[in-house]
């Protein structure tokens, strides 16, 4: 399991702005990544989080630029890409990795990446943070933004 040997990711989210943009495939699987991600905000004491949905996973860089622009102070991106009998998986990640890398080192945003790439569904479902799931990919995602802002800051407290 890829959750072996994980580190505890904290941060303090008090006065943070985070908007969480989440794709709408695989509705359970998603719902499970959202609420996860939702937990760890609170935990982090977060109070100002928007949650934006779009169609799929590709669209989510577009919204995660849109929201590091728009004055975000981390974004926490959201999707699942289950492989199918196509290449589309294989375009589909590519992309979706690439650009949320690209929107973090161009707008010098975190972004929280809680993407799952899985073989099949069960695997997304065994790490959506679901009741039975072994991890929780939502909640990892999110408090590893919040910890970001806070590294960042940590390197450079005037320019975050």
């Amino acid at each position: 399991m890829s959750g072996t040997g994980s580190p505890e990711i904290t941060g303090d989210g008090r006065g943070l702005k985070i908007v969480v943009v989440a794709a709408s495939w695989h509705t359970t699987v998603m719902d499970g990544l959202l609420a996860g991600a939702l937990r760890a905000l609170e935990a982090a004491a977060v109070e100002q989080v928007t949650v934006v949905r779009v169609p799929g996973t590709v669209e989510l860089t577009v919204a995660a630029s849109a929201a590091a622009r728009g004055g975000a102070d981390a974004v926490v991106a959201l999707g699942v890409v289950v492989r199918g009998g196509t290449p589309h998986f294989d375009y589909v990640c590519q992309s979706v990795t690439y650009g949320l890398t690209e929107v973090a080192l161009r707008t010098g945003v975190p972004v929280g990446f809680g993407v799952l790439t899985c073989n099949n569904e069960m695997q997304a479902r065994d790490r959506a943070g679901l009741p039975g799931s072994h991890e929780d990919k939502g909640a990892e995602a999110a408090a590893a933004a919040v910890a970001t802002v806070g590294a960042l800051r940590a390197l450079a407290p005037s320019a975050v």
